[in-house]
């Protein structure tokens, strides 16, 4: 007989089969740790738990602005299309003129500058409130 345990019949850890550690604390710390995992795109008790083990959270990102960007890179790229459409001569666009060229242009500037600034308040620091 051996005292040799066989792995196959073993329970696998895992963190749901573990005992939770209880953390009392004021509604109003409990809201602020609930928005600043959401800030950082986790849940409450994975941003606990990274903070708890010394992690510092980085690359805190809103999801807001991301889907923002997102919208605004889908402009700039149908704004393009479109632009490219006209520098091949395709005859869809025979009909534009140069102020219609000139306004898709001015259109992608402003949607430049409209991406850039979503951009700095993504990776500018927060100020805490």
């Amino acid at each position: 007989m051996s005292n040799e345990i066989e792995t196959d019949k073993e329970k696998k850890v895992t963190r749901k089969s573990s005992p939770p550690i209880k953390v009392y604390c004021l509604p109003e710390e409990k809201l602020r740790i609930e928005a600043q995992a959401e800030r950082a795109g986790m849940s409450a008790a994975r941003y606990l738990r990274e903070v708890g083990q010394g992690y510092q959270i980085k690359g805190v990102v809103d999801f807001e602005q991301v889907r923002e960007l997102a919208r605004i890179n889908g402009d700039l790229g149908r704004l393009g299309g479109l632009l490219k459409l006209w520098l091949t001569d395709d005859v869809r666009t025979a009909q534009f003129g140069q102020s219609t060229i000139l306004a898709v242009l001015s259109k992608i500037e402003a949607t430049q500058e409209e991406m850039g600034k979503v951009m700095t308040k993504v990776v500018m620091p927060r100020s805490e409130s």
